[in-house]
């Protein structure tokens, strides 16, 4: 068995069109330390409530913890706002998940999730992109899927999907709120089918194709080492970007 150092760091940033409109400061959460290992480990949960208008178009970012309906941290308050029926609008909220990245090893695979909740309204839709390098430690990167692959302890992999999974048991399909019949974000083929994870930069992770009521997506991160994993402090730096469509 091969312990790692893992230093993980996540970071949201809303995009919309070229504008700007929020992003996460850092919250220091935990270190767990053994004698081989330490964890310094960041997570979502400051940030901005905000509302940015450019010509016709309004965005209002809020970054807190998940909860129903509102989304609560003990500096931080994030809910949907009230839509104004003759102005196009796109909210994004994005909720710190469940870690489970613990003292990593050759025979279980380490987890984190996080959660983006978006709604958009007069507009074609919208599409959520994850980007951030690997997870990396003196220049070595954490092998990434770059197809749909299992996760598979004691081989080096990194990769993320949004569904729910059971191997390992992570993650939750997309909920749509109020229904199905208001809501219509759904995931792309790569990132949907259970079990598979893969991670390319960029990509594009969800989407919809029409207005919509709120879609919230969990994005599941799995992390898998090997015997041959060099030993340290690994850094990854992930942002969730969210683009209207006209």
């Amino acid at each position: 068995m091969r312990n790692l150092s893992l230093w993980r760091y996540w970071s949201a940033l809303l995009l919309v069109g070229v504008i700007l409109v929020g992003s996460t400061g850092t919250v220091f959460a935990q270190t767990s330390t053994s004698n081989s290992y330490q964890m310094t480990e960041s997570q979502f949960g400051v940030g901005s409530n905000k509302e940015s208008c450019s010509g016709q178009y309004c965005a209002r970012t809020s970054i807190g913890d998940i909860a129903s309906g509102n989304s609560k941290s003990p500096k931080t308050t994030a809910a949907f706002g009230p839509v104004t029926p003759d102005e196009p609008l796109l909210e994004v909220i994005v909720d710190p998940g469940v870690s489970n990245l613990g003292d990593l090893t050759t025979e279980e695979t380490a987890t984190k999730t996080m959660t983006v909740r978006i709604r958009n309204y007069l507009s074609e839709g919208y599409t959520l992109q994850i980007t951030g390098e690997p997870p990396s430690y003196k220049g070595h990167k954490l092998k990434t899927n770059s197809t749909p692959t299992a996760s598979n302890p004691g081989t080096e992999q990194f990769g993320i999907n949004a569904t729910a999974n059971t191997t390992p048991s992570v993650g939750a399909n997309p909920l749509q709120v109020p229904s199905n019949e208001f809501s219509f974000g759904e995931v792309n083929t790569a990132y949907s089918t259970p079990n598979l994870f893969k991670y390319t930069s960029g990509e594009v992770v969800a989407r919809s194709e029409k207005e919509s009521g709120r879609t919230d997506y969990t994005i599941s991160m799995v992390v898998n080492i090997s015997n041959s994993t060099p030993a340290g402090h690994y850094n990854g730096d992930f942002s969730a970007v969210v683009v209207p469509i006209y």
